[in-house]
């Protein structure tokens, strides 16, 4: 298996497409109000968001973005008024992280770990 996507629930459509343009995104379907779907720069994940007024499906995601060059990004996206409420910092499971969320509250993590990610030195 191979993980194709994933759905963050919303009431705020256009503006959680907005955000994730600018966290570098590319929209590839534009059915708004209703549905867009992103795709991530690197790999081939998508990223689907979808209208929802359950809020019972609202505000419970948190998705991982992986980058080697984690620091540079952070700043690139700082530069365009993107908010962290934790800059990179080494984590004690080996991976650098920063941390924020988008405007509906859901969180992601922006990190960095190489071999790591997969291979930790615990892994069974």
């Amino acid at each position: 298996m191979n993980l194709n996507q994933v759905t963050i629930a919303t009431e705020n459509t256009r503006q959680l497409v907005s955000f994730y343009k600018k966290l570098g995104l590319k929209l590839i379907v534009d059915a708004l109000p209703r549905y867009a779907r992103l795709e991530c720069p690197d790999g081939e994940a998508t990223l689907s968001i979808s209208f929802t007024d359950d809020i019972l499906l609202r505000n419970n995601t948190t998705l991982y973005f992986e980058n080697q060059e984690l620091d540079t990004v952070v700043k690139t996206l700082q530069n365009k008024g993107i908010t962290f409420n934790q800059l990179p910092k080494n984590e004690s499971w080996l991976w650098r992280e920063a941390k924020l969320q988008d405007p509906d509250g859901n969180n992601i993590i922006l990190f960095k770990a190489g071999e790591n990610r997969k291979n930790p030195p615990w892994r069974i």
